[in-house]
């Protein structure tokens, strides 16, 4: 498929996770306006989806309690969707209220994390996303999956690719238009993330996947040549390697949207991304965390 001459497949996409999944794990409350400035610097730089809004309980993840503020405070890009994570019909109804373009369901592969995060079972919480899939269809937002723990659990160790494959089939017939494959604890090698890939790509296929890599064990880029190989074209990352997660212990931060840009490029696709902004939206993203 050619587009004004540029093969689609020379192009890979990263979507942006530093405002939401990079943040959410600071202990120290950022200023709303500081987040606002971050989504705003990102929304030059060329990205065409930003995750910057998690409606989940504020008892839960604080960092994340004034995302209603901050999608309403943003100055919106054209062409730019910006997504908000929404783990239930209540989280949906906020972040419906606060415009988000689009919204995101995350379910994980193992039940030890499954339980440690969202305190249900694998299948009960499939069974919670169904509801929130419909309502959002009816509103016209389109959904995002996630799976969590997609090579390695911190509470079960390895996951089996088929597990995978059916919490992937479950999120593509609720209606997800593109689900996203994480490495939550960053311990996945290039083996094991390829072994995961060739089942999962039976139930999905690679033009709906997502790789969503952190970098525990400095192989994240690795992971994703070994994506882009099964034919992943679109990468989640955190501008300035922000974040971890609050239910895996130990778990660095998300890969750098600069290194996957870098790594990327080098191996001659296009991002469509500004290394200018993008170098000063990780200036800010690394203030953030270091103050």
């Amino acid at each position: 498929m050619e587009t004004g001459g540029e093969h689609m497949a020379d192009r890979v996409e990263i979507f942006e996770v530093g405002p939401r999944d990079g943040l959410q794990n600071e202990k120290r409350m950022i200023a709303t306006e500081t987040k606002v400035a971050l989504v705003d610097l990102l929304s030059g730089a060329g990205f065409r989806r930003i995750e910057c809004a998690s409606f989940v309980s504020p008892k839960w993840v604080p960092q994340m309690a004034d995302s209603g503020d901050v999608l309403d405070r943003i100055a919106r890009a054209p062409g730019v969707s910006y997504a908000a994570l929404t783990p239930n019909m209540k989280g949906l109804e906020r972040a419906l209220a606060a415009g988000a373009d689009e919204v995101a369901v995350f379910g994980a592969a193992s039940e030890g994390f499954s339980r440690a995060n969202i305190n249900a079972s694998v299948d009960e919480g499939l069974a919670r996303f169904v509801p929130v899939c419909e309502a959002a269809r009816e509103a016209g937002v389109p959904v995002r999956g996630y799976v969590s723990c997609v090579v390695e659990c911190p509470f079960d160790g390895a996951v089996a690719p088929k597990d995978v494959a059916r919490v992937v089939a479950a999120l593509r017939d609720m209606g997800c238009y593109e689900v996203s494959l994480g490495d939550t604890i960053g311990r996945g090698t290039p083996e094991a993330v390829d072994a995961m890939l060739a089942v999962v790509l039976d139930e999905m296929a690679a033009n709906r996947l997502a790789g969503h890599f952190h970098d525990t064990s400095g192989r994240a880029l690795e992971n994703v040549g070994v994506a882009i190989e099964r034919g992943l074209r679109v990468f989640d990352a955190a501008v300035g390697g922000l974040g971890g997660c609050p239910y895996a212990p130990g778990a660095a931060g998300n890969v750098a949207t600069e290194a996957v840009h870098d790594f990327v490029t080098a191996q001659g696709f296009e991002t469509g991304l500004d290394a200018a902004i993008l170098a000063e939206a990780g200036r800010l993203a690394r203030s953030m965390r270091a103050a």
